[in-house]
């Protein structure tokens, strides 16, 4: 008999009685303190940089004046909640018919959604929460980008509905963060998940295995100390290289050397049987099947990574 590894899908039906499913949003207008130069310049070495996108210089623009405003003085707010409202409903329907969901929780994806006036951040979660059949919220974010205040009126917000927060961890290694221009360093984003859980949050953590000059043992530390942070859900990811990157540069170069096949599922075994049961999993794989990839190939091909990890957890009676 093969265990079922926990899956956040499991946990929200148990939580709900019902298909929850997350609707991805992106806001335009938010950036990331590692693009807009207030860390770092450039962004990680794996993400689509200032130096290649001219959409990210416009980002960078907009941090004069939207990172000051301390009220609903916005001028992109409306268009702002527009936007949600139209990603929320056609999404939603989507996965209704698609999926089959019936509730919903509304998952604020692309850049750093923390990183904007405390105003600005309450509209938006204030507007996501009032949506139809909407169950909560799940916010993807920096670890350097969250201020007390808004820990505070997360916590607020637990006490009636789901709120989640997802942080990237990606390594516990200093050098490696620095490698891939991270912009911040391990005890950050240490301090921000004892934060989170002391405001009573709940905190899904990202990490990445692959990472420029990791070894397999620095990997499965990554997420043993991961776990023991109290995290609640874990998304793993391989790391690929994508064009207009700095990591498409260090490739170029013969400096960096992605993760195999063989090697990723091997990390991924460990730390799935080093994962507390009460951990959910959101996510054991990630890929990109356009034109943009460069390495590896094995990343490309959705279906055939997730045979390749069914078949290596079945070595070890695990199933997902």
């Amino acid at each position: 008999m093969r265990e079922q590894i926990f899956t956040f899908g499991q946990y929200l039906h148990r939580r709900f009685g019902t298909k929850v499913s997350k609707v991805p949003i992106s806001i335009s207008g938010f950036t990331c303190p590692n693009i807009d130069g207030t860390v770092a310049k450039g962004g990680c070495t794996f993400c689509e940089n200032d130096s290649f996108s001219p959409s990210l210089d416009r980002a960078r623009e907009l941090k004069g004046f939207f990172l000051k405003m301390d009220s609903l003085e916005n001028p992109h707010l409306e268009q702002q909640l527009r936007q949600l409202e139209w990603q929320f409903d056609a999404t939603s329907k989507r996965l209704a018919h698609e999926h089959g969901a019936e509730k919903y929780l509304v998952y604020f994806q692309s850049f750093t959604n923390t990183y904007a006036p405390f105003a600005t951040l309450k509209a938006l979660y204030d507007k996501a929460l009032h949506f139809e059949n909407v169950v909560g919220l799940s916010i993807g974010t920096r670890s350097d980008s969250i201020s007390d205040e808004t820990f505070a009126y997360l916590a607020e917000l637990s006490t009636q509905t789901e709120i989640w927060l997802e942080f990237g961890i990606q390594s516990i290694y200093d050098e490696t963060l620095r490698r891939i221009n991270r912009g911040h360093d391990s005890e950050n984003v240490k301090e921000a998940i004892r934060k989170a859980k002391s405001y009573g949050l709940n905190v899904c953590g990202h990490l990445i295995f692959g990472l420029p000059g990791e070894t397999k043992d620095m990997m499965l530390e990554t997420a043993k100390e991961a776990y023991a942070l109290g995290i609640d859900s874990v998304k793993y990811h391989p790391l690929y290289v994508v064009k207009r990157t700095a990591l498409a540069n260090e490739y170029a170069r013969g400096e960096f050397e992605p993760i195999t096949q063989d090697l990723y599922l091997e990390v991924l075994k460990e730390a799935l049987l080093a994962k507390p049961p009460h951990v959910s999993v959101q996510r054991i794989s990630a890929g990109i099947d356009d034109e943009t990839l460069i390495a590896p190939q094995w990343c490309r091909e959705k279906n055939g990574q997730f045979r390749a990890i069914n078949e290596a957890l079945k070595e070890v009676g695990l199933k997902y």
